[in-house]
């Protein structure tokens, strides 16, 4: 399939294994635990890393040192390899996105199919469904054993040029998108011209304008400062990367059953941390209690839009109507990616989100 950009050798894969088993838990324990996380640590995902980091420290009693390795420092910037990497035993954890998991295990593609999940309470249920166990099941098929789930945001669009608020609007835009193929379909079927590129070629792009914008979740758009680039964003919700807390399979098992426990309770407590940062604002008000009551947290920005809009940028609430216009435009790619996943498996899953 033309997702399986990247693979890991299997001499990488078998040499991996060997190195997990002499200094994994069967013969003691290592001195370190290296996490791949793909972003900065001053973002709400690198503070989530942080968290769990801090968390099985301190519930192992130190008998277990997680060390983040932000921006992808363990990858090179090939962030769609983690995944592979941690199931060959080469990286030993990792909090990351289902988009850059989603090469190796298809399904994951569900959260991104344009306009399909929408709301928290539906990516809730989701993912405590039986789409989030199947998922989980695939995951622990492939030598990753998941942890918890996490949260990266619903993704925004951004450009320099005018206020997008119906298809139209985005004809001929240059936006760049991470590199995965339904992003591609989705803005191709939109009339723009979607750009694949790392972040820091972007935001050179984004500066001399030979880009026009950018999509991504609201956390990571205040991170950048994008108000820098772009003066104009539509919240829409198309689309939602949740995280995932993994660890290598066979190197998890091997733990004792105390550590085991100790590393799942520190996962559940940092990816709920998580969360609430990164819905903090932008949900019910669930988040911000949350982060006050059970963590003590106050958060620096609790009003992301308002912030934004006071460095400038001009904000559209997508309604239902555009909605709708938006979803008859993609009709085309939500029909392709249904049968890419399984028309069975998408069945489901719009049985899970049911109110």
């Amino acid at each position: 399939m033309r997702m399986m950009e990247f693979a890991i050798p299997a001499a990488l894969a078998l040499a991996a294994s060997l190195l997990l088993v002499s200094c994994g838990g069967k013969k003691g324990l290592k001195k370190e635990y290296r996490m791949q996380v793909n972003v900065g640590s001053s973002t709400y995902w690198g503070m989530g890393a942080a968290k769990f980091a801090e968390l099985v420290r301190k519930r192992t009693n130190g008998r277990i040192n997680v060390k983040p390795y932000y921006g992808s420092q363990l990858l090179k910037g090939a962030q769609l390899n983690s995944s592979q990497m941690v199931a060959a035993g080469a990286i030993d954890c990792a909090l990351e996105s289902t988009i850059n998991t989603a090469p190796m295990i298809n399904a994951m593609n569900i959260f991104t199919m344009p306009f399909f999940v929408n709301t928290y309470k539906r990516l809730d249920r989701l993912e405590k469904g039986g789409t989030g166990s199947a998922i989980f099941a695939k995951m622990r098929a492939k030598r990753l054993e998941p942890l918890a789930w996490g949260e990266n945001g619903f993704r925004q669009l951004t450009n320099s040029k005018l206020p997008v608020k119906k298809p139209e609007d985005l004809r001929n835009l240059k936006i760049r998108v991470v590199g995965s193929p339904i992003f591609i379909d989705v803005f191709r079927a939109l009339g723009a011209d979607p750009v694949n590129m790392n972040w820091g070629d972007a935001v050179t792009a984004l500066q001399q304008g030979t880009v026009d914008g950018q999509e991504n979740p609201a956390g990571i758009l205040l991170a950048v400062k994008i108000f820098q680039y772009n003066k104009r964003m539509t919240r829409w919700n198309y689309a939602i990367d949740p995280l995932i807390l993994y660890w290598n399979k066979e190197q998890f098992d091997a733990f004792p059953p105390d550590i085991r426990k100790a590393i799942r309770k520190a996962a559940v407590e940092a990816t709920r941390y998580q969360k609430a940062l990164c819905r903090a604002g932008l949900d019910d008000g669930t988040a911000l209690k949350t982060l006050k009551n059970e963590f003590g947290y106050d958060i620096k920005i609790p009003d992301p839009l308002g912030y934004l809009r006071s460095k400038g940028m001009e904000i559209t609430e997508i309604n239902d109507d555009a909605r709708a216009e938006f979803k008859k435009n993609l009709k085309s790619v939500t029909d392709s990616w249904t049968k890419q996943l399984g028309a069975e498996f998408v069945k489901n899953a719009k049985k899970d989100m049911e109110e």
